[in-house]
């Protein structure tokens, strides 16, 4: 199961976390796993963030649900790879990919052709939503 969209530069990243949370509230688990729901919605929204900050790029974000692994990818038209730095103190960027390693089950960074796509992995603890009420 899996959903697309394009988030333009002028939408704001706002659009893209309502998006996401609006797809993530359809599958088994969500309900159960608040938390889970949480941490994709925050990496959603730092990978926009990059993308559109970082790449002066439109976001094409991808959300696969493969049953055991929800898949979050985030494409944006500059083939750099983001790099991981310590921020200054008080400085209010630069954490977006710490946070997205801290909260996936696992991420990757791959150059293409035409830019670049960061793919973030969440496992639910219960992803047949077993213990949903």
């Amino acid at each position: 199961m899996g959903w697309a969209h394009s988030f333009r530069m002028s939408q704001g990243v706002r659009a893209g976390r309502e998006w996401t949370r609006e797809r993530l509230e359809t599958l088994p688990w969500a309900a159960a796993e608040p938390d889970t729901v949480d941490a994709v919605v925050l990496a959603v929204s730092e990978l926009i963030t990059n993308a559109h900050i970082h790449a002066h790029s439109d976001a094409h974000l991808v959300l696969t649900w493969d049953g055991d692994c929800l898949h979050v990818s985030v494409h944006d038209e500059d083939p750099t790879l983001p790099r991981q730095r310590e921020p200054e103190p008080g400085e209010v960027s630069g954490r977006g990919v710490a946070i997205v390693r801290t909260l996936a089950d696992e991420w990757a960074m791959r150059c293409q052709r035409h830019g670049k796509t960061v793919t973030a992995c969440f496992r639910p603890a219960d992803p047949e939503g077993a213990g949903a009420c």
